[in-house]
């Protein structure tokens, strides 16, 4: 897609009131007597939760809560996690222009910072969100506008450097977006679709800025962008447990923004699996990549953001009703992907002994899968000890590739139970060569090849064999990766990773993706200065500095969903 450029520079001058519908303005309140001083935490450390819980790992005692906050209505589900913020005003310890306490940082860290804040995009004279690249050598396409998903981890380096004003203008910005029409062809879109990205066009002959939505109609596939709106919710959550301030979640605007998103989630009709059936191209694998169906990474944002949402809600009618709703979807989602979802090395053997052709409620082969259809790869790749939620289920078809992104995020929002999230830790540091290799981390494990490739592909030029996304390395991901290390207790595995990054980010000047079996080689299409490479990495070091920051972006398990799995795991051998 190719559009024109947003004059940036002189949008920072800009002084003029914003041209859209202005939401109601409310005043800053002052959270810093909610929060006491956090303990220290030794986080070498190698324990699951379920043998010692996050609050005593890291985040210290929980902060009193505001009246305004505290709800007692039982029907809510609060855990334990979710009643602890970092403090406000708390700078991460990097030599930052917000942040002059050293301690001798890497010196990537201010080179990071300094391309970060270069990114920046104002609306208005407001910084409203992080241009996607900043690579001058390369055209433009789409990579000069604000996307959804990209800007998540430049929001929680914000918020995580206090400076959580950036992060609440583009919730603002976006969920003004979300009530403009959206068409495709003669087609319109649900009104709670999110855009997958924007941009500020300037005019200055009228000295005036305007804004451009991308809802799917110029993006590769005509695809509508499934991760937005759910990405929208969990930043929304972060800026609240980051900042004490209720106030933003609790605008009638903020409400109803999520209650659109989560009518178009939880409308019922013909599927009979819990799960969200998606489109090819509809979340951070935005081309053709055989993710159709159920893909890991929706289901895991799916029950992130429900998780979210329900501790953001107000309780008041329309809440309620909600509420109930996302609690029973919890229920079902949880049980379904850690019965059906979750392999290991016992499954495995289950499966590859499946019978087929099963007809009745005591089914074995549920979803009729062929033994047959086991790739040989997965045999070799799944260790003693170890497991993950595989790719995609659904009827006659498992996908067994690892795909980070749904992985992590299956540990920080608690989908993944105490010992599945140990397996999964354990599956990274005994396949650290595929999934790691020479820079962190793998998309997608194994790539697609040759006829396979041809196939579901469609004979793509960018998705050839490990690269960009068919098994290349994406270094955004490393903030996942710490995150789901610290939330296990094993940050060992991150600081690896993280040192493993940082020989070559910097001098590679930042890359979008990294080809090849190991990572080695700069990916032959990616952007240089993308900026959620240098947010991923601020976030991976803040976060290892500070573990309280893992409460923005995890929530503990709820026993309540936590189902009996009468399966056998790779825990118990």
């Amino acid at each position: 897609m190719s559009t024109p450029n947003a004059d940036v520079n002189q949008s920072k001058n800009m002084k003029t009131e914003d041209t859209l519908c202005p939401l109601a303005e409310y005043e800053d309140c002052d959270f810093s007597k909610l929060f006491e001083k956090p303990r220290l935490l030794n986080i070498e450390r190698q324990r699951s939760l379920d043998e010692r819980s996050l609050s005593e790992l890291s985040i210290g005692i929980s902060p009193q809560l505001s009246s305004r906050a505290t709800d007692h209505n039982p029907s809510r589900i609060f855990e334990q996690l979710d009643f602890i913020c970092s403090p406000v005003g708390r700078r991460s310890g990097f030599n930052t222009p917000r942040s002059q306490t050293s301690l001798d940082p890497h010196p990537m860290v201010a080179e990071a910072w300094e391309a970060l804040r270069r990114s920046l995009v104002y609306f208005h004279g407001q910084p409203v969100g992080t241009i996607a690249a900043l690579d001058n050598s390369a055209e433009n396409l789409n990579y000069d506008q604000v996307f959804v998903r990209d800007f998540f981890p430049s929001g929680l380096a914000f918020l995580m450097n206090g400076e959580p004003e950036i992060v609440k203008n583009f919730i603002l910005k976006t969920l003004r977006l979300q009530s403009w029409e959206k068409k495709i062809d003669r087609f319109q879109l649900g009104e709670g679709v999110m855009p997958a990205s924007f941009k500020v066009l300037h005019d200055p002959v009228r000295n005036n800025e305007t804004l451009i939505a991308d809802f799917g109609e110029s993006a590769i596939g005509r695809v509508a962008p499934v991760d937005s709106g759910f990405w929208w919710i969990i930043l929304l959550r972060a800026y609240t447990k980051s900042t004490g301030d209720t106030s933003l979640a609790e605008l009638p605007e903020c409400q109803k923004g999520m209650r659109l998103i989560l009518s178009l989630c939880l409308s019922e009709g013909f599927d009979t699996f819990p799960t969200l059936l998606c489109a090819d191209g509809c979340c951070m694998i935005d081309r053709r990549m055989g993710v159709y169906g159920y893909p890991i990474e929706i289901q895991a944002l799916f029950f992130m953001a429900l998780r979210c949402a329900l501790l953001l809600l107000k309780h008041d009618d329309e809440g309620k009703e909600f509420m109930e709703r996302i609690v029973k979807r919890l229920h079902a989602l949880s049980y379904h992907m850690r019965s059906y979802f979750w392999l290991d090395l016992k499954q495995l053997n289950d499966i590859y002994r499946f019978k087929t052709e099963e007809y009745s409620h005591t089914a074995v082969n549920k979803f009729n899968v062929m033994p047959d259809s086991l790739p040989e790869w997965v045999f070799d790749f799944m260790p003693v000890c170890g497991g993950y939620f595989i790719g995609n289920v659904s009827p006659a078809r498992m996908d067994f590739r690892w795909f980070c992104l749904g992985n992590c995020i299956a540990i920080l929002s608690s989908l993944a139970t105490p010992e599945q999230s140990t397996a999964i830790m354990d599956l990274i540091e005994s396949r650290w060569e595929e999934l790691v290799g020479e820079m962190p981390l793998k998309v997608c494990y194994p790539a697609l090849e040759n006829h396979e490739w041809r196939i579901i592909t469609g004979c793509d030029p960018k998705n050839t064999r490990w690269s960009y996304h068919n098994g290349g390395s994406w270094p955004v991901l490393l903030w996942l990766l710490t995150a789901a290390c610290v939330k296990t207790g094993r940050p060992q595995i991150a600081r690896r990773a993280i040192e493993v990054a940082e020989a070559r980010l910097l001098k590679d000047h930042w890359p979008e993706y990294y080809d090849g079996k190991l990572g080695r080689y700069i990916g032959k299409q990616a952007r240089k200065t993308q900026t959620w490479s240098i947010a991923g990495y601020l976030v991976a070091k803040m976060m290892l500095e500070d573990p309280s920051h893992l409460g923005m972006v995890a929530i503990e398990e709820d026993k309540q969903m936590k189902p009996l799995l009468r399966r056998s795991n790779s825990w118990t051998l």
